[in-house]
């Protein structure tokens, strides 16, 4: 963040924090989302944080399904 990147690659970013702290990370993310204009690409198994994003992408096998 402290170098302006455009872009932001997370793997699991909430993989291993409770409910309360995973929502706090999202709301950090989507703040800087919102206000620094950085986007995110997130690679993950939760559907709640999914459910939160602009778009999804869904992949299967390797291939995009969705």
């Amino acid at each position: 963040i402290v170098m302006g990147p455009r872009a932001i690659l997370a793997d699991e970013p909430t993989g291993n924090l409770d409910s309360r702290t995973s929502g706090e990370v999202h709301d950090v993310m989507r703040w800087i989302n919102r206000t620094l204009g950085v986007t995110f690409i997130i690679a993950t198994h939760d559907e709640r944080l999914a459910g939160k994003a602009d778009r999804i992408v869904r992949i299967a096998d390797g291939l995009i399904v969705q």
